[in-house]
């Protein structure tokens, strides 16, 4: 079938006895790219990221802020409380934002370890990915100590001049309890293309009518738009919804130059205990055309009435 979705590696020729530390698989619907899977040094991610008519909406490793990586999912000030003598625990460092060490925290990485896809009911697609969390190479922990794991669910639809991709990230303590916050540089995240940017003349707002990123950022918006030409005299953008039941309180970073975050815990630390899972869900909408906020908004509604 001509729209049917295909997972399939993206082989690269190297020299005889030469591999790659890294690895990009595409999900194309029929012959047309829709995203690919890219395992970089540091951290999974999707990029490139299309919409239906083929216009890449996001950006991987810009020049300013090289960890920024197109469709993506982090934490700085990840905490793992480590066993000790005399039933005490030790407070390990990391972060797992940036790809060298920041505001004091050692740098970790986050690796696949599985991703399979299969076809969903309805046309649309699933994508199961496994992760772990691993702090940086140090002493007694030459692999790196193993902060967490990841399952990750992306689930992908097509409705008219969209594609519609429902992420749930599920992480889960490994052999000692987890802290994440607080911070603002986590947990989803998307950076979008430069001709996006408002920088470069598209616009970023709200559902509260707020534009531009100064506006945006904060506490109080349920969604943020992000849209802009992309050539040809063709525009194009992405929406963000983060799931409600997960985010009474939302607190957003946005810019000008391209990049948006959000997630829950700005202000206070949320706590993983061994055995537990905190789960994260957002939707991401991307689009062709200049779409206006109320088209955004029946979008927006329509994700409420799937919750519930």
């Amino acid at each position: 079938m001509a729209d049917r979705f295909i997972l399939a590696d993206d082989p690269i020729a190297l020299p005889k006895g030469a591999w790659a530390k890294t690895e990009r698989r595409t999900l194309r619907r029929g012959s047309q790219p829709v995203f690919s899977l890219t395992q970089g040094r540091h951290r999974p991610y999707l990029f490139p990221v299309y919409t239906p008519l083929g216009f890449a909406v996001t950006s991987e490793c810009p020049a300013d802020h090289p960890h920024h990586n197109s469709f993506w999912i982090a934490s700085d000030h990840v905490d793992c409380w480590m066993p000790a003598a005399a039933g005490r625990k030790e407070q390990y460092t990391y972060n797992f934002y940036v790809d060298e060490t920041f505001q004091g925290r050692a740098p970790g990485r986050i690796l696949q370890t599985n991703a399979s896809g299969e076809e969903t009911p309805g046309g649309g697609y699933r994508i199961t990915q496994t992760m772990e969390w691993r702090g940086p190479v140090e002493w007694a922990a030459l692999e790196g100590r193993l902060a967490a794991r990841e399952q990750r669910l992306l689930d992908l639809k097509t409705i008219e001049g969209a594609y519609v991709i429902d992420v749930e990230s599920r992480l889960s303590a490994a052999e000692w309890d987890l802290s994440l916050g607080p911070t603002r540089h986590a947990y989803f995240n998307l950076r979008v293309a430069e001709s996006i940017a408002v920088t470069s003349g598209g616009r970023v707002r709200d559902d509260r009518g707020h534009s531009g990123g100064e506006a945006v950022s904060g506490s109080g918006a349920r969604w943020v738009h992000y849209n802009g030409p992309v050539g040809g005299g063709h525009w194009a953008g992405l929406a963000l919804f983060p799931d409600p039941r997960d985010h009474r309180d939302p607190y957003w970073f946005v810019s000008d130059w391209g990049v948006v975050t959000v997630g829950p815990f700005r202000l206070e630390k949320r706590d993983i205990r061994q055995g537990e899972t905190m789960a994260l869900r957002y939707r991401v909408i991307l689009h062709d055309g200049d779409l206006a906020a109320d088209a955004i908004a029946a979008h927006y509604a329509s994700y409420l009435a799937s919750l519930s």
